[in-house]
């Protein structure tokens, strides 16, 4: 039988120890990669609860992987702490190539020694993790009560002023994007609005929400998509810089606030250590997942669109964001009394 350990057993008295040890990763990436991978079910760590916007997305790629790979790909979902624990949990989890972790914008924008914010937050690629591929990215949807004493962005921010504090929204926690959209907002427009922290997501918030002792909710829209299509919440704004084309009648607060736009992504990555041969297969898998029609469709539905990228681009592109928000987000929240 060829094996990689008896080549270099003959190759070390050739070429010594040195060389020898130069060709180790590269013989081990060549092994892993004439590997069927994989051969057993995979692991997709998701930092949000059952049913969230994260979760819906993170699920769609996992029926698509599955059937790529005729091996079982399982959501886990670990919310909390703005994202922390699921990142503690991909971290630590074995770099074999059988897990992986759908990190979204939050983890990557939340601001360090902040508080409420845990310490391996924010995410830096390639510091804490391998880059896969990127994912999707959305806008926020914001969803009101159907008793919310307002009816359009203008009238909300106008009683906003009159009354500072004495409007309240829910969010999918602290330090989540849909904490620091409101907090841009906020800063940018010179009001003050009350947040509420929900972990379970936006629906863990519906019985406060009818009840109008809270008038508003951010999340993407499929964690919001029930309540607006069961009459449960107007669908009231969007935080792109225009309107979705899935969703024409619900207005961006760029109509309003010139300028205003915040957009999520979601982005796979692995544990440090990972093959990257491993690493190259699953990302042009997602490749082939992402020129799926129904993926597509799946996607747009909720407001959102993909593209692909390759690891390199990824790290770029999370890096580059990081650079422009983060400084912002900062001043926001210096700003904010």
């Amino acid at each position: 039988m060829f094996r990689i350990r008896d080549v270099l057993g003959w190759l070390k008295p050739a070429l010594g120890a040195a060389a020898v040890g130069t060709l180790v990763p590269l013989a081990l990436a060549t092994g892993v990669a004439a590997q069927a991978f994989p051969t057993a079910p995979v692991k997709l760590i998701c930092d949000s609860a059952p049913g969230s916007a994260n979760d819906v997305t993170a699920r769609v790629y996992a029926d698509k992987l599955s059937a790529i790979w005729k091996q079982q790909v399982i959501v886990v979902n670990a919310p909390g702490a703005g994202g922390a624990i699921a990142a503690r949990m991909a971290a630590a989890a074995p770099a074999d190539g059988y897990t992986f972790f759908m990190p979204v914008t939050s983890e990557f924008f939340a601001l360090a020694g902040a508080p409420d914010v845990a310490a391996n937050l924010p995410l830096r690629l390639p510091r804490d993790f391998k880059a896969v591929a990127f994912a999707n990215s959305q806008p926020l949807f914001v969803g009101a009560s159907l008793k919310a004493p307002f009816n359009n962005v203008a009238e909300m921010l106008a009683l906003a002023r009159q009354k500072p504090g004495g409007l309240s929204y829910a969010t999918t926690g602290r330090g989540r994007l849909t904490h620091l959209a409101m907090e841009l907002l906020q800063a940018t427009t010179d009001t003050k609005f009350q947040m509420i922290a929900y972990n379970g997501g936006a629906a863990t918030a519906m019985s406060d929400l009818t009840s109008g002792r809270v008038e508003l909710v951010l999340e993407a829209y499929a964690g919001l998509a029930p309540m607006f299509r069961g009459g449960l919440l107007k669908g009231f704004a969007t935080t792109s810089g225009k309107r979705a084309k899935a969703f024409p009648d619900i207005p961006a607060i760029a109509e309003t606030v010139p300028g205003f736009s915040v957009i999520a992504w979601g982005v796979f990555v692995a544990p440090l250590g990972t093959p990257d041969a491993i690493i190259a297969k699953m990302n042009a898998d997602i490749r082939i997942a992402q020129e799926d029609p129904d993926l597509i469709a799946r996607i747009e539905a909720n407001g959102g669109d993909t593209r692909y990228m390759t690891p390199a681009e990824l790290t770029d592109f999370v890096n580059s964001e990081q650079a422009k928000i983060i400084p912002v987000l900062e001043k926001a929240m210096k700003d904010t009394p």
